[in-house]
């Protein structure tokens, strides 16, 4: 209301419809999370998005250890390259 924005004009810099844009405003829990954030940068707010979904903390800092004779995921080993 404060930017002057109807509903019709704020639905569609969501890209998504009226319907949704009223779930998100109301509170309603099946609006997706994607539509709740694109809303809080439209609106300048996205630090607000912290509130509703912390980041873990030390996630860089968490390692995960596999046995030395295993494959190094998303790489393909050479006797697999021959068909």
């Amino acid at each position: 209301m404060a930017r002057g924005w109807t509903i019709a004009d704020i639905s569609e810099r969501l890209l998504c419809s009226p319907t949704t844009w009223k779930a998100l405003e109301s509170g309603k829990p099946g609006t997706g999370i994607g539509v709740l954030a694109h809303a809080l940068w439209l609106l300048g707010q996205l630090d607000g998005l912290d509130a509703v979904a912390p980041a873990p903390l030390n996630l860089a800092a968490k390692r995960v250890r596999r046995s030395a004779g295993s494959a190094v995921p998303g790489r393909i080993a050479g006797d697999e390259l021959d068909f």
